[in-house]
């Protein structure tokens, strides 16, 4: 909920709606046009639907394009609820892994990420997660300014570097930002948070078991 309470920030100091705000200062800048809140009626066809419940024969409704296509939300959260594409999110996923920058638009200063993806949770701080995005001790990984950072080489079962930072969405999207090897990945699946861990883990490693030194 913290950043949903961020969003809200935003909103007053820049006297604009979140939405209007991503456009502006975020997804326009960096070529990101298919990115939003909510979708045009070109971009409607386009949805991906969630996968079918194995426990119910059924699609769960969440992200229909009628439900996405209705006209503006009375809010907009902070932490979820964007449509995009896996090219927009590699723009974005690109901009961070440059230090802030993408094809000349700086958005962050390369300070401000480095701010981000260090490891802000105090030791003796109660810690708990989801499976292998668990900010945890145990995991070899806590927390930054947003997303999980990998803290130990060892530990954790995937393969990944220190100093990578990482996050999921509730319907599988997933990406990981690994500066030691200078690489970014983004997975795009629709389906219930539970039930996209099998095939988040097993992106993980194919991708880290395709690279050559």
């Amino acid at each position: 909920m913290s950043t949903d309470v961020l969003g809200r920030i935003v909103e007053v100091v820049s006297g604009m709606p979140l939405d209007r705000f991503f456009e502006d200062r975020i997804t326009n800048p960096l070529g990101m046009h298919d990115t939003g809140f909510y979708l045009s009626a070109v971009q409607a066809p386009r949805v991906a639907e969630l996968q079918v419940d194995p426990a119910t024969g059924k699609r769960p409704g969440a992200s229909s394009a009628e439900n996405l296509t209705k006209e503006k939300q009375k809010w907009f959260s902070g932490g979820g609820g964007l449509l995009s594409t896996a090219s927009d999110y590699a723009k974005f996923c690109q901009m961070l892994l440059n230090g802030g920058e993408l094809n000349g638009v700086r958005l962050l200063s390369p300070q401000t990420i480095a701010l981000m993806s260090s490891d802000h949770l105090p030791p003796g701080i109660l810690r708990s997660g989801y499976e292998d995005m668990a900010p945890t001790l145990e995991m070899g990984q806590s927390f930054g300014l947003g997303f999980a950072v990998r803290t130990d080489a060892g530990r954790n079962p995937l393969p990944g570097s220190v100093g990578t930072y990482y996050w999921a969405g509730a319907f599988g999207t997933t990406f990981w930002i690994d500066p030691q090897t200078k690489m970014f990945a983004v997975m795009m699946v629709q389906m219930p948070f539970p039930q996209s861990g099998y095939y988040r883990r097993a992106f993980r490693e194919l991708v880290y078991g395709a690279l050559l030194p």
